[in-house]
């Protein structure tokens, strides 16, 4: 599947396919109905009478009963709150399936939102939780537990390929359950207004096999790599006197702030800024030199550093994967 899509017809996994079959009903009944007051506009429209020339108003009839519009409309209105408790009904049994789907053995996951980005914790033991940013990895085939939480301002998360939407209200925890059943990378996105770059709040979940994503877990939770080479060395001391060490952490260096994404393994990631630029080498120079080029408004501020510097702390963090 493309990752660039964001289809909602697209269903790969339970909790999909549930909205999918309650968003077939509704467009069944809008259509008939659509279908209905477009057929009754033209008998209206049919039956109009027509003059030529100016003629009195017939008023005769103002005063007298009429069964036959009378019943269409009791027939009318009748119709309407029947396919009205019908789709209530539809809603209920939808959200009541939804509740159905098996928690055994279910990833743990929490994800907090920002201005404007997403933190990924998976958790477990204290030895096997780790933090991830902006792509989620699940194992197809084994469901997920999402606990949701904004530090700010409103957010939403949706990922249609897989789940509803949910929001993510400050102060409060959320709860999103859902599963992949087939492999491939599908695109989320913050579904709620949340201030100017909210349309470039995204991120991707990439499903894998159980064996893909357990190798993937074991990577996140070792430290970042130490680096081998003197220009990685010195993007490593450029890190750490810039103030990339002041929001950023990186696992198994003195760099350990919270204010921003941790990048121990950023160089594994598809996307920068949460699916606002491709993940490489020229888009994340550019990012770091220019950060409000690509995302006005975003927290990071530019970092004005020398050719050689900006190579060299590209080069160290190309290493982090």
């Amino acid at each position: 599947m493309n990752p660039g899509l964001h289809d909602a017809l697209q269903a790969m996994g339970p909790q999909a396919a549930h909205f999918i079959d309650l968003w077939h009903i509704f467009l069944l009944v809008c259509t008939l109905v659509f279908g209905a007051v477009l057929a009754g506009l033209l008998l209206a429209l049919r039956r109009a009478p027509r003059v030529d020339t100016p003629v009195p108003p017939d008023l005769s009839t103002v005063n007298q009963p009429e069964p036959g519009p009378r019943r269409g409309v009791v027939a009318a209105v009748t119709a309407s709150v029947l396919l009205l408790l019908a789709l209530l009904v539809a809603s209920v049994f939808t959200d009541r399936a939804m509740q159905r789907l098996s928690l055994a053995d279910a990833v743990q996951i929490e994800i907090t939102g920002h201005q404007w980005w997403w933190t990924i914790k998976y958790l477990g033991d204290p030895d096997q939780t780790f933090v991830t940013a902006n792509e989620i990895h699940v194992p197809v085939g084994r469901p997920v537990i999402v606990q949701l939480k904004s530090e700010d301002v409103i957010h939403s998360l949706w990922v249609p390929s897989l789940a509803g939407k949910k929001d993510l209200i400050p102060g409060r925890t959320a709860v999103m359950t859902f599963r992949a059943d087939q492999p491939g990378v599908y695109r989320g996105q913050c579904a709620e207004f949340c201030g100017l770059q909210h349309a470039f709040m995204a991120f991707n979940v990439q499903a894998e096999s159980p064996a893909q994503f357990e190798a993937w877990r074991q990577q996140q939770l070792a430290a970042a790599p130490a680096p081998t080479d003197a220009q990685a060395l010195r993007g490593q001391a450029v890190f750490q006197a810039a103030s990339c060490a002041m929001c950023h952490s990186v696992a198994g260096t003195l760099a350990g702030a919270k204010h921003a994404p941790d990048l121990s393994h950023v160089a594994s990631r598809q996307t920068l800024a949460a699916g606002t630029l491709p993940n490489t080498p020229a888009h994340l120079a550019a990012w770091i030199a220019d950060p409000q080029k690509f995302k006005p408004g975003t927290n990071m501020p530019a970092t004005p550093l020398a050719a050689a510097d900006l190579a060299a702390l590209v080069a160290y963090l190309g290493t982090l994967k």
